[in-house]
Formats: C-alpha cells, structure tokens, sequence
C-alpha cells in the first residue's frame, strides 16, 4: 500500500516538474519586458543554435535618415521628392516616414496619390495626377541601367531607393540607418551563450549588408525577399538545426512563423510579426535577446534538476515501502515533499536578474 501511494505521488510530482519552472519563467520574463507564449518556446530556444536576424528596425532603430536626392533626366531634387513623398503618403514602412518627414521640411505639398499598391520586397507604386510613380529597390528597373552614382552610395552602406516616373528613372533617394546601441554587446553575449550560428538577412544590396555583418562579427545575405528568408530558415530546419528569427516588419511574418521560434521587436514592430511570433520584446532594447535565451537554459535546467531530484526520491521511497520499512501512514505523510522541493526549486526562476 505505501508503495501504491508513492508510485501515484511520483508520478504527479513528475508531471508537475515542467509546467511549475515555465510557469516561474515566464512571470519572472514578463517583468523585465518579455512577452512569452507558451512554455514549450523555452524548451524550444534552450536547443536553439541558429539566430537569423532581420536588419531595419531589428538591428537598426528604423529610424532611416535621407542623405541623397539625385536628380535624374532633367528633373529637380524638390520634383522628385514632392512625387515620392506623396507616393508614400500612406505607407507605413520607415523609408516611407522619412521621405515625408524631409519633404515637411521643404515645405513641399503632397498630393493624394490614387491606385497605392505595394509588392513587398520590392516597392510601391501609385498615380500621381498623371504620372505613374514607382519607388523601389533596384528590381524595381526590370533591367533598366543602374546610374553611376550608385556605386558609391552602396559602398558607404546606405539603402538605395529608384523613382520612376511613367516607367522613365527620374531619380535617386539613399538613406542610412543606425544601429542599436547595445547590439555589438548583446551579439558577444548571445555567442558566449554558445549559439553556434547567427546571420543578417536583410532586402538591402550586399554593401549595406557586409559593413553591418562585418562590424558585428556574424554572417550576412543581403538583396533577399520575404520568401528567401523562408527558404533560408527551411534550409537550416532541414540540416537538423532548430532556428530562431528575430524581425519587426510584416515582411519578416512568414519567416517569423516558420521558425521553430520567432522573436518578434514588440514595441516598434508591426501586429502582424507580433501575432506571428512566439516571443515579444516589450521595450527597444536587444539586451533582452540575449537575456530570453539565459531564461531558457536556466528554466531547463532548473526542470531537469526537478525531474532528477524527484525520480531519485521516489525510487528510494518506493523501494523502502516495497520492502516494508517505510509503514502506509507515513508514506502518506512523506508524499507531498517532492512537490514542496519542485516549488523551491523553481521558485528560484522567479529572482532571475
């Protein structure tokens, strides 16, 4: 009878080992800004070695500023950005917000474009009175000569946006953006923790790509559309890896969903990468990066140190009342001690700094 009583007690000591530490994580984690969704996502990121990380608004503020307006084929710099500022009018994206944002500066007035479309990854189009106006990425040309002062503009790592006017290149936006302050840091901190494989992938042409991937010591694919970065998180899925990706935008979405977890920028990304990802940064600041992945191991092996401890306890029990040296009543009395550790142990979860 006392062994019936410690087998049925080990068996729910055990069952309550992993969903007490995760529970104690994820209220310790919502405190310092981490929003997590469910428990299995710290199992999850405790195996991770891949990290794929998307650029703006991730590693960058996305906050971009124009450096460049070249005019093109006859045209003026205030014409050209009076046509693409109103082009973006609507658009959300942060190339879009700066564009307007210089264009407020000038003074320039906007007009309402009609007929607005996007084709993410590539850019947007829309009619201006007239004219059909087209700002993109160099696929935006459709083979169409790239200007010289290209060049130039991708070697000091700014982002390069064409205008089209009636399928004619009328001019040329470059913008940079900034890094994030505490990402050199928080990049050094995810390696010390052992994660084996972290790379850029960004929509920016390789220039822009490499001095960011360079500066920060990790790999880099640059010029890709949302579904290379499926393809790419596919690629490591597939060679037994298990991926994390961290991204702000709606283009980053489907890459977010893809991987075995996906971190989404909470306070300036968009809802559709917040409802596609498993875990939210609540505030700006990458330290939490690093920090969400320290939660995960510690949370695992705070589970295994439970499972452990409990087992070892229970089999001692267990063979003590089948050989009857341990009497019912007190077997009865010993059962609940296991939990009672389980609890203390994983309260420690919950002073994690």
């Amino acid at each position: 009878a006392a062994a019936a009583v410690l087998a049925v007690a080990c068996s729910c000591s055990i069952a309550l080992a992993t969903p007490i530490s995760m529970m104690a994580s994820i209220g310790a984690a919502a405190k310092r800004g981490l929003m997590i969704k469910g428990g299995k996502y710290l199992e999850l990121l405790a195996k991770a070695d891949v990290l794929l990380i998307d650029k703006t608004g991730t590693l960058t503020l996305g906050k971009p500023q124009i450096t460049d307006i070249i005019p093109l084929n006859g045209q003026n710099e205030n014409d050209i950005l009076q046509l693409a500022a109103s082009a973006e009018r609507y658009s959300e994206h942060p190339l879009a917000h700066a564009i307007r944002a210089i264009a407020r500066e000038k003074r320039l007035d906007l007009i309402d474009p009609e007929h607005f479309r996007t084709t993410t990854g590539i850019g947007i189009k829309a009619m201006i009175g007239k004219k059909d106006i087209q700002i993109g990425s160099e696929r935006s040309l459709n083979g169409k000569a790239v200007p010289n002062q290209v060049k130039s503009l991708k070697e000091k790592g700014k982002t390069v946006l064409y205008i089209q006017a009636n399928s004619k290149l009328i001019g040329i936006i470059a913008a940079a953006d900034t890094l994030r302050p505490e990402v050199p840091a928080a990049i050094q901190n995810l390696k010390d923790l052992g994660v084996s494989h972290i790379e850029l992938l960004t929509g920016d042409n390789f220039h822009t790509a490499s001095s960011l991937g360079e500066k920060l010591g990790i790999a880099y694919r640059s010029e890709l559309l949302p579904e290379d970065k499926i393809r790419i998180v596919k690629e490591h899925q597939e060679a037994g890896r298990v991926v994390v990706m961290i991204g702000d935008g709606i283009n980053d979405a489907p890459a977010l969903a893809q991987a075995e977890v996906g971190i989404a920028m909470g306070a300036s990304g968009s809802e559709i990468a917040l409802q596609a990802a498993d875990i939210a940064l609540l505030r700006d600041d990458w330290i939490l990066v690093p920090k969400v992945f320290s939660i995960a191991r510690k949370t695992m092996s705070v589970v295994r140190m439970n499972l452990i401890l409990t087992a070892i306890y229970n089999v001692v029990g267990i063979s003590l009342a089948a050989l009857g040296i341990l009497p019912p009543f007190l077997a009865a009395t010993v059962q609940s001690l296991p939990d009672l550790g389980i609890l203390g142990n994983s309260s420690r979860l919950l002073k994690q700094k």
